[in-house]
């Protein structure tokens, strides 16, 4: 092979490992907007690798349980689809941090004007960023502590997300639960209204007697729309947290009522070992300690060498070395050394301020939770005593004993506790839920 084709050859091959631009433009109509496909959806969800998920079987005309839901909004929501297109730029930057520096090449050619000599004189230069090479470490070390930063986070904001839904989950099980009671109380109070009202027409009962039954029928019928708007809201809350249309209703799985936490000072200490952010903090803090390090190795002469070859007008052929280098005699990098050591002690900081609201955050959960479950337990004795009397006032009425309006008020007031329970199940499990957030695992599982 010829030297001119050898040279054609390694131009080519050079060539070769370029990169290419492809455009990518924006669509009217992407995919996040339109609901996803059943059998991509269950093949995405049977391969999920979460250690606080597991395999789920998703179909959304089918009931839903907690865990369906956190593994639907894990894949399916569009804010963390966002977050795991960023989270690859994080390892990109590992990818670039990893080169090596490419050598510089210089050529030039200058023509004699005036003078004896015919020749033209040519210079060559071949250079290399040996700063670079001694850097590169270090520079790897930083790009790797903050790609596992950048997954922490993103690990979190998916913990967050399926926690979210799940509470969006629990908050429509207590209001479907809740509808019943407060439709009862509702037709009860309209009806004892217009009873009073009839009465206070025939002149059988005062005015101001019938018009506080009017106001209380108000506001049973007002207690009753707002429940309905709650479990709207929650439902379009829920399905866009699941990536789908805010009009979609997903039948949801019953769910028992969870049993009482562990101890604050346990939990915060499983927080402490197990939440990705403060994970992703110390990751955050590791790269930022890598700054320094470079910050401080800086200060030291930069190195940059060139071969240069030249062979000037006369035909002399010149070959040698030569070495630049800054000298560090005022600035020597103090500025960005001060600078990295300032952002470190912030991190620092910052961490240490993410522990101290992690276990206030804790104790004021874990008092709220162990409150709602003294109230149940008063309130379930309560609504034992009041079906005793309510039936009671039932047979009474049948017997002419009771007026039927004192017996309507009875069984309201046991129908009221009954919605106190519910509303107070519906209390523990969120409440439980939030402290399964603080915590950052399964709270019970992780437990066992």
């Amino acid at each position: 092979m010829t030297p001119l084709r050898m040279r054609a050859l390694l131009v080519l091959t050079l060539l070769a490992g370029c990169a290419s631009y492809a455009p990518d433009p924006l669509r009217n109509d992407p995919a996040v907007l339109a609901l996803p496909a059943a059998e991509i959806l269950q093949r995405r969800a049977e391969a999920i690798t979460r250690s606080w998920l597991t395999p789920a079987r998703i179909d959304l005309d089918a009931p839903l349980d907690a865990n369906a839901v956190a593994t639907l909004a894990v894949l399916n929501n569009p804010d963390l689809i966002a977050l795991r297109a960023h989270a690859g730029v994080a390892d990109a930057q590992v990818f670039a941090a990893g080169l090596l520096p490419d050598p510089s090449f210089s050529l030039g050619a200058d023509r004699v004007l005036r003078g004896p000599d015919t020749l033209l004189n040519l210079t060559a230069a071949l250079g290399l960023d040996l700063n670079a090479l001694r850097n590169r470490t270090l520079t790897r070390a930083q790009a790797i502590a903050r790609a596992r930063s950048v997954r922490l986070d993103l690990a979190w904001a998916e913990w967050q997300t399926a926690g979210q839904a799940r509470l969006q989950a629990v908050r429509i099980l207590g209001l479907q639960r809740q509808l019943p009671l407060l439709e009862a109380g509702a037709q009860a109070a309209r009806m004892q209204a217009e009873q009073a009202l009839r009465a206070a027409a025939r002149g059988d009962l005062a005015n101001s007697e019938a018009q506080a039954l009017r106001l209380t029928a108000f506001d049973a019928d007002t207690r009753l729309r707002d429940a309905r708007q709650q479990l709207q809201q929650a439902e379009q809350s829920l399905a866009r947290l699941l990536g789908l249309p805010s009009d979609r209703v997903l039948p949801l799985a019953a769910q028992p009522l969870p049993p009482p936490p562990p101890t604050a000072a346990r939990l915060f200490e499983l927080a402490r070992r197990e939440r990705a952010d403060l994970a992703a903090l110390r990751a955050g803090y590791d790269a930022q300690e890598a700054s320094v390090r470079l910050a401080v190795q800086r200060q030291f002469p930069t190195l940059n060498l060139t071969i240069n070859g030249n062979r000037d007008s006369a035909g002399n052929l010149l070959l040698g070395p030569a070495v630049d280098f800054t000298l560090p005699l005022w600035n020597r990098n103090r500025g960005d050394i001060a600078i990295e050591r300032a952002t470190r002690s912030a991190l620092k900081a910052d961490y240490e301020a993410r522990l101290f609201q992690t276990r206030a955050d804790l104790d004021a959960a874990v008092t709220a939770l162990q409150q709602a479950r003294d109230q149940l337990a008063q309130a379930r004795v309560d609504a034992e005593a009041l079906q005793q009397r309510a039936q009671a006032a039932q047979a009474a009425q049948a017997r002419g004993d009771l007026p039927a309006a004192a017996a309507l008020v009875i069984e309201q007031a046991w129908r009221d506790r009954n919605l106190l329970i519910v509303q107070l199940e519906q209390t523990i499990a969120e409440q439980t839920l939030a402290v399964e957030l603080l915590c950052g695992v399964p709270l019970f599982q992780e437990l066992q």
